[in-house]
């Protein structure tokens, strides 16, 4: 293995004691000089002050933690340090940032490293510095809390849900470009009319009308009811009083929720007594939001287990039994102990990927634990299993149980008729019934509601079970393929706005009910238009490649711009650079197999088309813009 030699280079970031100084750090949301992805770049140098220890000593203390980096071979500390920011930047959450890339210079090397939020890895790069000064001093430093709050930092980001994040990693693995449009805090996936935009499962062809008729629980309760559902008997409540009239109407036990209630917040299910309901009422009007008026439901409460059966584009994809949260006794541990030991289990890691959440505890699991004569203080014998919970709220540590496999051919058939009658991408329907490979026609089976925003993860990564590709199957209802997703987009490395015009008009010509998106660093375009130009020009391939009916893109990346900002988008279908530099150069390697590479050098051209290498020499008398206006025309 080859090491950096320690030079005088000048200390920028690091410490009088540091042995490393990272510098000059640029984050970019797109490909870049360094890497054709997303990523943080920042210049790595050993500062001479401090003398490292030998690379195979840090790779066998990194390997501890990431035994893989053990088996391979680094060329340098910047390739080590690289590729452990790598590794931390996964967050022992399995996100899929695994590229890298180190590029050596006289005194220093540049490293860059995959990113999707940006406060989250510049956070990664201090604490593996940190890392390597500790090791390079034989200190220790607090890996597990350290971890936890990388983890949390990106979870508070807009890619941190649960849903949103697996939508993300599922795009990136089919090749669907997506991105952030921070002003109406939406995802984009796809390009100009090709897109589509949504937050986790709601999307823009949604019906607003339908999505808000399913937060009403009571109107949509009586809608299922009149097209023949099952559905439980129950009115809606403003007091107390009314709550104990309808309570003693259809019998106990009970089941109370807010009208405008979500995620189980507010619920009580098997409400058996007065007592208990006056409990419940109060717990359902402090879950209502602020501004809406006091509305809750009293219904008769099913006995059975909870189901989640979700339905995309019209069709049973899956479904899900959640289970409240429960412990297990070991004969000397109190609940409260037993509950702290099953949060620091890895599958609780309540990250974006974990299978459950931690345990929370609350009012509503106190009063639960009385109601079974115990308290968090109390010691359980050995073996015997305490439910925590009535309610199987996931977010507050339920458990989730793959029931794909075991429906019944009729419950399929019911959730997809419910989902005919709602225009929504995505619908998730909560059924209470003892066993769901019965059919609901059998009896003591229930719809509870339905939820215009169902959340996959308890389906793709169920606590207990199979996994369901659900993110897959949302994409695939807009999208077959990458290629579905994308408009053609052509990249020079320069090109004039008289160039840009002429361009412009020559694909009007054979397109004339085209609507094409141009930038150049002096001008932006929509046909023949020009429009405001942002100084921020990433803003500016934001703003085209949001626009709805956008067939084509023409954009101008210079080494400045490149340098600067980096790319916006990922991959061009056609490629065209006239005397490129190096940088410029990287244009031509973020493209698909079948893009055209037009390349001129002083007189002579390079034309590579679907993989075939062509070389000429332009004539004297022949302008560079016939030779690639020609061109166009084969990716049109």
């Amino acid at each position: 293995m080859l090491q950096e030699r320690i030079t005088d280079a000048v200390r920028v970031n690091a410490r009088r004691t540091d042995a490393f100084d990272i510098f000059n750090f640029k984050h970019y949301v797109g490909p870049n000089p360094y890497l054709n992805t997303g990523a943080l770049v920042a210049d790595f140098a050993l500062t001479g002050a401090q003398k490292p220890l030998q690379i195979k000593r840090y790779v066998s203390i990194i390997g501890d933690r990431y035994p893989y980096i053990r088996d391979e071979t680094y060329e340098s500390y910047a390739h080590l340090f690289a590729r452990t920011m790598s590794e931390v930047a996964k967050l022992d959450m399995g996100l899929h940032l695994d590229r890298w890339s180190v590029k050596p210079y006289k005194d220093y090397a540049r490293i860059s490293v995959q990113s999707l939020h940006e406060r989250t890895i510049r956070s990664v790069i201090y604490f593996v510095w940190d890392w390597f000064e500790a090791m390079t001093k034989d200190e220790d430093v607090n890996f597990s809390e350290q971890m936890i709050t990388l983890q949390k930092r990106f979870r508070d980001s807009v890619y941190g849900g649960p849903t949103v994040y697996t939508l993300l990693r599922t795009a990136a693995h089919k090749g669907i470009p997506t991105f952030y449009l921070p002003n109406e805090g939406l995802m984009q996936y796809g390009y100009g009319k090709k897109q589509v935009r949504g937050i986790a499962t709601t999307f823009d062809c949604d019906s607003h009308v339908d999505s808000d008729f399913t937060t009403r629980k009571d109107d949509c309760k009586a809608f299922l009811k009149t097209l023949g559902f099952p559905v439980p008997n129950g009115d809606i409540v403003v007091s107390e009083r009314e709550a104990f009239r309808v309570a003693r109407e259809i019998g106990y036990p009970v089941a109370v929720k807010s009208v405008a209630g979500h995620k189980g917040i507010g619920v009580t299910a098997e409400v058996r007594d007065g007592a208990e309901l006056e409990l419940a009422f109060d717990r359902a009007v402090n879950a209502i939001p602020e501004n809406e008026p006091t509305r809750v439901i009293v219904e008769k409460s099913i006995s059975g287990a909870d189901f989640r059966l979700l339905c995309v584009n019209g069709k049973f994809v899956a479904a899900t039994e959640r289970r409240p949260a429960w412990v297990v006794g070991d004969g000397h541990s109190t609940i409260n102990e037993l509950i702290r030991k099953e949060n620091r289990t890895p599958a609780r890691l309540d990250t974006p990927t974990s299978a459950m959440s931690k345990i929370q505890c609350d009012e509503a699991m106190e009063q639960y634990l009385t109601q079974q004569r115990l308290s968090l203080d109390s010691v359980i014998e050995n073996d015997r299993m305490v439910y925590l919970r009535k309610v199987a709220n996931l977010s507050s540590g339920g458990v989730s149980i793959d029931a794909t496999r075991t429906i019944h051919p009729e419950n399929i058939t019911l959730a997809q008729d419910i989902a005919q009658h709602f225009r929504l991408t995505c619908i998730g329907i909560d059924v209470i019934t003892q066993n769901l490979s019965e059919s609901w026609t059998s009896g003591n089976f229930a719809i509870l509601e339905i939820n215009a925003a169902p959340g996959v993860l308890m389906h793709l990564n169920p606590a207990i079970g199979e996994s369901v590709e659900v993110p897959s199957n949302i994409l695939e209802t807009f999208f077959k393929s990458g290629i579905d997703a994308r408009i053609p987009i052509i990249t020079f490395n320069r090109i004039s706005v008289q160039e840009l015009q002429n361009t412009i008009d020559h694909i009007l010509l054979q397109h004339p009910d085209w609507t094409i998106g141009a930038v150049c660093r002096d001008v932006i375009f929509i046909n023949r238009s020009p429009k405001i130009l942002n100084k921020d020009y990433s803003t500016n391939l934001l703003s085209l490649l949001r626009n709805p009916k956008l067939d084509l893109l023409i954009a101008e990346y210079s080494e400045d711009i490149l340098e600067d900002e980096g790319m916006f988008y990922y991959g061009s279908n056609m490629v065209i650079l006239n005397n490129p530099t190096e940088i410029e150069m990287t244009l031509a390697r973020d493209v698909f197999d079948e893009s055209t590479i037009v390349i001129k050098r002083e007189n002579n051209i390079s034309l590579k088309r679907k993989g075939v290498v062509e070389e000429y020499s332009l004539g004297e008398e022949v302008p560079f813009t016939q030779v690639y206006l020609e061109e166009i025309k084969t990716i049109l």
